[in-house]
């Protein structure tokens, strides 16, 4: 299960493919970093929801803390890698071939709202437009480059040859991840992630991470608690998060820490992971995966074989109703990041945030049926696109927005 995330590319569509890669295939100042007990406590579906892992909370909060920091003196120290910069690459012809993969894997890979390839065709269409506008050539291809890398890194487990990835094959990307970072990339992708990293203050940490979550669908196909689901999801969607706000920066008005930032950040990546799990129950659990925490399913008197036999029942909808809940919590926890950011930036993740509640809403609408897997249409889509951009534009809340959105698919229905 691969991730979808958002991050941004004026070429154009970096940001999206970012912000929806790390998503599913992934700290208020000293406070905690994802509001576990409170987010916990409102979902009532078992014991151990409401109990707080500090294990798993204190793992992920120490890697923040290490990019926080990281930030803090690479803002002091910048250069750092410019000493180790090598000369036997052309930048130019690297970024090149960086933006001609991430535009080529866009429309199957960007935001995967819909199995109706018009309609996702179309929206990618429209970010394009859009992104051309009001995205910075220079950081985007950054972007790309960033997308690229973990794209690449994706398709070792999710890609067509995915079934022959052993741990072995992992352990070496993460030596050549590690020989990039010391100067010596291994091709044009490489170095142009070299570079990038030479601009922005992303910790290697991150990229491990993403690695390591890749590792986890190479062996686990079942999670026992929200405790263990969670920490998948911060592997897999939560770093691409943590990179992609380093490249898209903070507004000059913002007062909040990196540690705020990054922890709305987090918890915008759960709610697109749980999004997508929820989403496509029925499709994973053909392919033998189940992203659902199992202790829950057990207390709501449901199994594996539930889910395997299709079957809606009253403690199904009951369970998908809690599920449906800690994913809203998350949304609105991870809508606080919006505001942090440079406005540029902020319609994209308003678009995210906005299709992700879509879909919620639509897996409701459907009685959480095993079979149907929920999707906004081509006129929700493209009617959130403006919407977004209009919060962003405003500064407003979604609340009035999604309304606006309803409104104008049922007048204006294609």
């Amino acid at each position: 299960m691969s991730s979808v995330i958002v991050i941004g590319v004026a070429f154009p569509i970096g940001n999206a493919l970012l912000l929806k890669l790390g998503a599913k295939n992934g700290n208020k100042r000293t406070v905690k970093l994802h509001c576990r007990s409170s987010l916990a406590n409102g979902l009532r579906s078992s014991p151990s929801s409401s109990a707080v892992a500090a294990a798993a909370q204190e793992e992920v909060k120490q890697k923040v803390q290490k990019q926080a920091a990281l930030v803090k003196r690479r803002v002091r120290e910048r250069g750092y890698y410019n000493g180790m910069m090598m000369s036997s690459w052309d930048l130019n012809e690297a970024y090149d071939r960086c933006v001609e993969m991430a535009t080529k894997d866009a429309s199957s890979f960007l935001l995967t709202t819909s199995l109706d390839s018009p309609s996702t065709s179309a929206l990618s269409f429209l970010i394009q437009i859009v992104s051309s506008i009001l995205w910075k050539p220079d950081r985007n291809k950054a972007f790309a480059a960033l997308a690229v890398w973990c794209r690449r890194t994706d398709e070792l487990v999710d890609g067509i040859n995915g079934w022959s990835t052993t741990p072995e094959v992992l352990d070496k990307w993460e030596q050549r991840l590690f020989d990039l970072f010391h100067g010596r990339p291994s091709d044009l992708y490489d170095a142009a992630l070299f570079h990038t990293i030479t601009n922005y203050p992303i910790d290697i940490q991150l990229f491990k991470d993403f690695i390591e979550g890749m590792r986890m669908d190479l062996k686990k196909s079942r999670y026992e608690n929200f405790d263990e689901l969670y920490l998948y999801s911060y592997h897999v969607a939560g770093t691409v998060a943590l990179m992609g706000v380093q490249l898209m920066g903070t507004s000059p008005d913002s007062k909040a820490s990196p540690e705020s930032v990054y922890h709305s950040a987090l918890s915008f990546a759960i709610a697109t992971q749980l999004t997508d799990i929820l989403r496509d129950i029925g499709e994973d659990a053909r392919m033998g995966r189940i992203y659902l925490p199992q202790d829950e399913l057990a207390h709501a008197g449901l199994s594996d074989d539930n889910i395997n036999r299709g079957k809606v029942t009253d403690e199904w909808r009951n369970f998908m109703r809690g599920q449906i809940k800690r994913a809203r919590m998350y949304s609105d926890e991870g809508e606080k990041l919006i505001a942090e950011l440079n406005s540029d930036d902020r319609w994209l993740i308003w678009l995210v945030t906005l299709l992700n509640r879509q879909i919620l809403d639509n897996i409701e609408a459907d009685d959480f049926s095993f079979t149907k897997k929920a999707s906004v249409g081509i006129a929700k889509q493209l009617v959130t696109v403006v919407a977004a951009h209009g919060i962003s534009l405003g500064g407003g809340g979604s609340s009035n927005f999604v309304e606006l959105v309803k409104l104008l698919c049922i007048l204006f229905p294609f």
